[in-house]
């Protein structure tokens, strides 16, 4: 498995990743994401950022996030300083072709990477109420549970903040 940036060659695979994820999610009652979100377009923001990063094993992808320093106003309600700068882990997929194989961690592993090199001693994350695999995960990692919070952006869902100190 190689963690590596995304390149616009690669919105095409996600978004295939994306409709076999998205199905997946709502199945699990999880409405994070759907038609609209996320998009070729958010996608393709990340990659001139630098910002998105892909699992690729033996050259399809497996898995993707964005490793972003943007933290939504609504962090303070988790009571996080979001004037602290911080490393945020946003649209995180594993492809369920590649479930099992240590993915997700990888990326988040990735993120902390990514901290380290910039210097920053703050990691988060945020996920939805019913996204329990996430929920299960981020502690492993050695993430701590902060509180719970409403965005704006996905009104009527719940997500769990999660931040880790390095």
């Amino acid at each position: 498995m190689l963690i590596r940036l995304a390149t616009p060659a690669d919105i095409p695979a996600i978004m295939q990743m994306i409709a076999k994820v998205v199905p997946l999610m709502r199945a699990a009652g999880n409405f994070q994401w759907g038609d609209d979100y996320p998009n070729p377009t958010v996608f393709g923001k990340d990659i001139e950022l630098s910002q998105l990063w892909v699992a690729d094993v033996n050259g399809a992808i497996a898995g993707v996030t964005a490793i972003t320093t943007d933290q939504d106003p609504e962090y303070t309600d988790a009571g996080w300083d979001i004037t602290e700068e911080a490393i945020v882990t946003h649209r995180i997929a594993v492809n369920p072709d590649f479930q099992g194989m240590g993915i997700a961690k990888a990326l988040m592993q990735q993120a902390e990477t990514v901290a380290v090199q910039r210097g920053i001693r703050i990691l988060r994350v945020d996920t939805n109420s019913e996204n329990k695999v996430t929920q299960s995960l981020f502690p492993k990692l050695g993430y701590t549970y902060s509180g719970e919070i409403g965005l704006a952006k996905r009104p009527g869902l719940r997500f769990f903040c999660y931040e880790k100190r390095i």
